[in-house]
């Protein structure tokens, strides 16, 4: 990306208004639409903040995802760094484009000491993720918190694992259980297919932390129980038996109107005499036969599925008896609240029974971490927000934090849950509740005052599934900027709505889209539109529209009749992604250009996205590689299902049991043993009874690969009982079984192999290490493997639009676009002033009202996600997008939103690879912009070429040269011996108390002159350094002698530096290389000169240079070297600061020359 693809002014304008979002002295909320630099503005951000003074520590920047944190703190440190080396002028501007202004000189000082700062603050910069952060808190208040305070975070894989034991253990105590909860199990498994049962569990699950929070609301099972009902509009003691009985009693009805109706209806026609007779023996029964016969009675009335029939009474009854039609509505009237009474009746039974079965899960399995010490990532939040939110000691735990943090900033803040915002809103309270400490504390420092920042953009929320609400996102805003301007705190809303990211075309067909309805339904506010400004605007791009694939179905033969020739086909899916593929690969064998880069398309350049993955996925991958198209595989796998973890399970299974013949066949044909189809047929055809592992022993000597077949299983079936599995399958990868499976499998197996290997390991830490234990703990977890694959390189991408947050590519496909969602969850949540609820409809069809209203919420909201889905989709396409997708679109699809927002402004084009698929009624069409204007293509990374593998690729390495010695500035040379005076001992106290003048040396000049002595004192006092009062009041007053001596101000002004760490190489007479390390204790900078300046503390100190020791003499000669390397175009000076005296001592040229070290390179000033 060139600066000059962007028009000046329109680049001015948009950096004007990054820089209003990243001010460091107001809060903001930056809503920043996809590609507009939002990372950009919150590296700003927290650079500015630092700039003006703010403790790195006292940050807090909390990130959606681990590798975003590591991003973050990546990119800020690398500014930081450059800051601290840059020259004066370059620093200069790189400050100017940052704020926009001249920086004034004590920020551009303290701009190089940035780097040193983030890197001594104590605990480090806080860039991390809410869980990350929620972490540490709770490390910090164990105890408050209610955690142990040890506790170790679950992975996934280990809470899926305590969640199917807990489930095990519910439906065992429940078998054996009479009481509540074998009767809620029982009522709940009845009311679903035996298939659908585990799958209710698993959501039950899923949604555990809902159901903690709805129990500990409502106060336990009987409150939550009580809330269902009174969401329900029910009484707590209501149920369907009770409501039909009270219904079927005498005098719910008009017995005597229905009895003159059953009369009249006697007299009709067929229908009406078998009406009136059900009528007439339903009235005539007693109270429990009524009820009995309820359902057939009802059928008098309504239909089978519960609504009024069309007519009650043939035409000629109602008009012979008008009375009639009145009395028989009146009480199908009745019926009709009955019905509608009763399936709230069951609702509220099936979820008062569910409620009791969740609520012993979770408690099982909150009982089974506590156990051992675990938290889950729920908890990290859960338990983070009770302790900041409840009462007791929350007041306390708030008032230690608030001390710590006084910026909060929060990135994705629309994937932001409420419980999340909950322990956000919990921390930034105080900023905006008048005068506290902090705010007292920045004010007299002159730092900005405390703040929140927060950027995102609510039409890229795409994690419900985590609890992310995008009116949750909007809602905040409002409440934060209430309370800020309530406090007289500037606050300030930055809309970025341009695009660094995305060619013209592409911007131009996302607002058509995406203005108006029904694409912009949950998208934009309503009457708004999406506009976006491309701020590359010379960019060529270019969307493209595919006709949908649609294959005709085959019919079948007749089952009895077999069919002359093969009767399938590829489907439309399969078909598509052979499309695809064949277009990726025309791309590269031709070498078809990038307009905007100058160069030709590579395999890296093209990103595949879907919604979910699935059978498609798999066939494009399998398509690319038919084409030797470079791909990277998917973003997500599930470990047992690929090729070479089975082939490791397979043979895992033969070494516990060798008679299996399926297995030890799979065995054999896999790469890890290598049988072909024949051998394998001869070693298993004509062997009796014999298994085949016995068949494989009495034939090794008749074949060289049934030798080898069989010393390598023999050899395994004597290490199994006596290695871990993670030993057993290292050592069959490393003799040979990771090259084979390679050699056959292809790289793609790299990964599978090596989360196999570690998987081994995690589970040897918390399991008995047997076979047979982790063969079973793989294939019931169903392991899966998150793969980065922005990391690939260059090759195609095939991921989830979920794994593409964030990411962007030249090339996007869209083929995953004519489908709806369809599936809605059966556990309905919403949630009101009380918290959230959920109620349960094991059947659609047995919806009553309420329900029914909260099933068109529910599908509402996952329709809008939806939508939002689509937009993070296109947003990633920085040049090109291509919309396609198999059989037909449904109407409010992905594809049946596109197409009408992109034909009135495209054109059709005709394409080779896609003949087969366009036609003139239904074409491929197209919207593009030329590229306009020079593209720079002096890049040598835009011109393809040959590379050949360097020479040193197939020779061996050569020997490494021995490491250089570490060696002291002073430890260059040889003193002259010296003989100790007898009876004379060495005073150890000098060398403390050196070390201590140091000390003060290097803090006190921080302070201010007023509070220096103060602080010296204090110091001095710590119970650690043993000082008599006598002693602490001479150090201190021999430190502030010096700092106080006018003669020694410029040593301790802004343009020096304390504790400079230096490094070097010296090689010495011998040869033999050094490594220099020293500390200079003062270092005084100036355009013309270095000073080196070292305290010593000797007493009594010599009064002449050439009475200095030599081994003073070598340390400060070698430092003169180091820095001459580091600063050549100055001039250095070397002194000592004698602190006795006090005396500052110059060390002239001439007499350090003869102790200076040999060959110093590769200098290196660290400050």
């Amino acid at each position: 990306m060139n600066v000059s693809d962007f028009d000046p002014d329109l680049l001015e304008r948009v950096i004007r208004r990054q820089r209003s979002g990243a001010d460091a002295m107001v809060s903001a909320w930056v809503s920043a639409s996809a590609g507009a630099g939002k990372t950009r503005v919150l590296r700003d951000r927290v650079l500015r903040l630092l700039l003006e003074g703010v403790q790195p520590q006292r940050l807090l920047c909390l990130t959606f995802t681990k590798a975003a944190a590591a991003e973050m703190a990546r990119r800020i440190n690398s500014e930081l760094g450059d800051w601290a080396v840059l020259g004066d002028e370059e620093l200069r501007a790189r400050l100017m484009e940052l704020v926009g202004k001249e920086p004034p000189d004590d920020v551009f000082r303290r701009s190089r000491q940035l780097f040193a700062r983030v890197l001594d603050a104590p605990g480090g910069m806080k860039i991390m993720t809410i869980h990350a952060f929620c972490q540490s808190v709770l490390r910090r208040f164990p105890l408050e918190a209610g955690v142990v305070p040890h506790f170790q975070v679950m992975e996934d894989r280990d809470a899926s694992e305590f969640l199917e034991d807990t489930k095990a253990d519910l439906l065992a105590r429940a078998h054996l259980d009479d009481g509540d909860l074998g009767r809620a199990v029982a009522d709940v498994a009845g009311r679903v297919h035996e298939i659908r049962f585990p799958d209710l569990l698993h959501e039950i699950a899923l949604s555990r932390a809902s159901f903690a929070e709805m129990l500990l609301e409502a106060g336990g099972i009987e409150g939550a129980c009580i809330r269902i009902a009174g969401i329900l509009d029910l009484e707590p003691d209501a149920d369907p038996v009770s409501v039909l009985a009270t219904a079927c009693m005498d005098g719910a009805f008009d017995s005597d109107a229905l009895r003159r109706a059953a009369s009249g209806l006697a007299g009709g026609t067929k229908t009406d005499k078998e009406r009136s007779a059900l009528i007439g023996d339903w009235l005539t029964g007693d109270w429990e036969s009524r009820v009995a016969g309820f359902d057939v009675y009802a059928l008098c009335y309504l239909t089978k599925q519960g609504k009024l029939r069309k007519q009650l009474a043939t035409k000629s009854i109602r008009e012979a008896h008008p009375y009639l039609d009145k009395i028989l509505h009146a009480e199908a009237d009745r019926l009709l609240a009955l019905r509608e009474l009763l399936r709230k009746a069951e609702l509220y039974a099936a979820s008062s029974a569910l409620i009791r079965v969740a609520a012993e899960l979770v408690a099982g399995y909150e009982a089974r971490k506590a156990a051992r010490g675990r938290l889950d990532y729920d908890d990290l939040i859960s338990r983070t927000r009770m302790l900041l939110r409840g009462d007791g000691v929350t007041a306390w735990v708030l008032f230690k934090l608030d001390g710590g943090i006084d910026h909060v900033l929060i990135d994705e803040a629309q994937d932001t849950n409420p419980e999340q915002w909950d322990i956000i809103l919990a921390l930034v309270d105080e900023f905006f509740a008048g005068m506290s400490g902090g705010d007292e504390v920045s004010e007299q420092a002159g730092l900005p005052a405390r703040s929140v920042f927060a950027v995102g953009d609510s039409k890229q929320s795409i994690f419900s599934f985590q609890g992310a609400d995008p009116s949750r996102f909007d809602a905040v805003r409002r409440f934060l900027e209430e309370r800020a301007k309530t406090a007289g705190r500037d606050w300030r809303n930055v809309v970025l709505d341009f695009s660094f990211r995305s060619a013209r075309p592409v911007l131009e067909v996302v607002d058509r889209v995406f203005t108006g309805k029904p694409a912009g339904i949950g998208v934009v506010d309503s009457g708004t539109s999406v506009q976006h400004t491309p701020l590359r605007a010379n960019m060529s791009g270019l969307v493209e529209l595919w006709p949908p694939l649609v294959v005709e179905k085959i019919e079948a033969p007749e089952p009895w009749k077999p069919p002359v020739e093969p009767v399938t086909r590829a489907g439309a899916m399969e078909q598509l992604a052979d499309l695809i593929a064949a277009r990726i690969a025309d791309w590269l064998d031709s070498n078809e250009v990038l307009e905007s880069q100058g160069r030709p398309i590579r395999a890296g350049d093209i990103m595949v996205l879907v919604r979910q993955r699935g059978e498609f996925v798999e066939a494009l991958v399998r398509a690319l590689k038919v084409r030797k198209v470079p791909v990277a595989g998917v973003d997500r796998m599930v470990l047992s299902e690929q090729i070479a973890v089975m082939d490791l399970l397979a043979l895992g299974s033969f070494l516990l049991l060798p008679e299996d013949d399926l297995t030890l066949a799979t065995l054999l044909k896999s790469p890890l043993v290598g049988l072909g189809e024949d051998m394998l047929f001869n070693l298993a055809h004509d062997r009796g009874e014999a298994s085949l592992w016995q068949a494989l022993v009495q034939r090794r000597e008749a074949n060289p690969a049934f030798a080898a077949a069989h010393d390598l299983l023999f050899d395994l079936l004597g290490r199994v009982d006596f290695e871990r599995p993670y030993e057993l399958y290292a050592g069959v990868l490393a003799r040979g079984g990771r090259e084979q499976l390679f050699a056959r499998l292809g790289p793609d197996a790299a990964d599978p192999i090596d989360e196999f290997l570690s998987l081994a390991l995690n589970y040897e830490r918390s399991h008995a290490p047997t076979l047979q234990g982790f063969l079973h703990w793989v294939e019931a977890g169903q392991a899966e493997v998150k793969r980065d694959l922005d990391q690939t390189g260059g090759a195609v991408r095939v991921m989830t639009v979920h794994g593409a947050k964030g990411l962007e590519a030249p090339i996007i496909f869209l083929p995953d676009t004519t489908r709806l969602p369809r599936k809605l969850p059966s556990i309905l949540w919403d949630e009101d002033d009380m918290g959230p609820y959920f109620l349960w409809l094991p059947r659609a069809d047995d919806a009553d009202q309420t329900t029914e209203a909260l099933r068109e919420r529910v599908r509402a909201r996952r329709d809008e996600e939806y939508r939002r889905l689509l937009y993070v989709a296109m947003t990633r396409a920085e040049e090109r997008l291509y919309v396609c997708g198999w059989n037909e679109p449904a109407e409010g699809s992905w594809y049946d939103l596109v197409r009408p927002a992109l034909e009135p402004v495209a054109h059709p084009v005709d394409e080779p690879v896609l003949t087969s698929l366009a036609t003139k009624e239904n074409p491929v069409i197209r919207l593009s912009a030329p590229q306009r204007g020079a593209v720079d293509v002096s890049d040598p990374d835009r011109i393809p070429r040959a590379v050949s593998p360097p020479t040193w690729l197939a020779s061996p390495a050569p020997p490494e040269p021995a490491s250089p010695r570490p060696l002291a500035p002073s430890g260059l040379g040889e003193d002259p011996p010296v003989r100790a005076p007898v009876g004379v001992g060495v005073d150890a106290t000098r060398f403390v108390r050196g070390n201590i003048l140091h000390r003060l040396m290097q803090l006190l000049p921080a302070l201010p002159v007023a509070a220096q002595r103060d602080a010296a004192l204090r110091y001095l006092a710590r119970p650690g350094l043993e000082l008599d009062p006598d002693v602490q009041s001479e150090l201190a007053s021999e430190a502030l002698s010096i700092l106080e001596a006018p003669d020694f101000e410029h040593l301790f002004g802004p343009d020096s530096l304390a504790e400079v760490s230096v490094t070097g190489t010296a090689v010495a007479s011998d040869g033999t290389i050094y490594v220099i390390s020293g500390q200079i204790d003062r270092l005084v900078l100036s355009p013309e000169r270095v000073s080196i300046i070292d305290y010593k503390s000797n007493r009594p100190p010599p009064k002449d240079p050439t009475a200095v020791a030599p081994v003073y003499l070598r340390q400060m000669a070698a430092y003169r070297h180091i820095v001459r390397e580091s600063w050549p175009d100055r001039e250095v000076s070397v002194h000592l600061l004698w602190t006795d005296a006090p005396r500052l001592m110059t060390l002239p040229d001439e007499l350090l020359d003869p102790h200076a070290p040999t060959g110093v390179s590769a200098a290196r000033t660290l400050f």
